[in-house]
């Protein structure tokens, strides 16, 4: 274990803009954390494997889920309702839908734990009126094939050449243009100043 040696080669926290690919249209008010990733895949000390078992309970009592259609197995932009990612605070419920393949996330609102918590693993989470989340839904179930493209910097998805507001924190959306979601990549880049401070603490010299 210990600090990374001197001269240790870091990689610059990287940032998050445009994101491009079909959607999957996830339907439903209040989908809570528990049933993205159901509490006994919690078990596990590391997060591999989490992508296979994301919303595994639904998907048993529903064969058409939409993480189970055939048709969106290339998603990579999830389209949700209201209060998406409630209840429980894990980290593993964005972890695990990274992990499957989405790379971004567009509904009608967040839980801010699930927001912050995608935030932390550069997961975007943008909000779009409940009318253009419909519109939304609706294309991508009558074409599953319908390319997205979200940009953070433009506050807008295109698609099929027409742009859809969506809205994002400008806080948020200035984490992800500059990488600053990025937090251990970004003590990483400046790690000469960590080693410096642990220089400086008696009960920690010597690793």
């Amino acid at each position: 274990g210990g600090l990374p040696q001197e001269g240790t080669t870091t990689v610059s926290s990287p940032a998050v803009d445009r994101i491009e690919g079909s959607g999957l249209p996830l339907r439903g008010d209040n989908i809570d954390t528990d049933r993205i990733i159901p509490a006994r895949f919690l078990k596990a000390i590391t997060f591999e494997g989490l992508g296979d078992h994301v919303f595994e309970d639904d998907r048993a009592a529903m064969p058409d889920h939409p993480f189970s259609n055939p048709a969106y197995q290339q998603a990579r932009i999830i389209l949700a309702n209201d209060n998406f990612g409630s209840g429980s605070s894990r980290e593993h419920a964005p972890q695990a839908l990274k992990r499957w393949g989405i790379e971004a996330c567009l509904g009608e609102s967040f839980s801010e734990i699930f927001r912050g918590n995608a935030l932390a693993i550069g997961l975007p989470c943008v909000t779009a009126s409940p009318e253009d989340v419909a519109r939304l839904m609706d294309l991508v179930e009558s074409m599953p094939a319908t390319q997205l493209a979200l940009s953070l910097s433009d506050r807008r998805v295109t698609v099929d050449g027409q742009p859809v507001a969506i809205e994002v924190d400008d806080s948020v959306r200035d984490a992800f243009l500059t990488g600053a979601w990025d937090a251990t990549g970004m003590l990483l880049d400046d790690f000469d100043v960590v080693r410096g401070v642990a220089a400086r603490v008696p009960y920690i010299r010597g690793f």
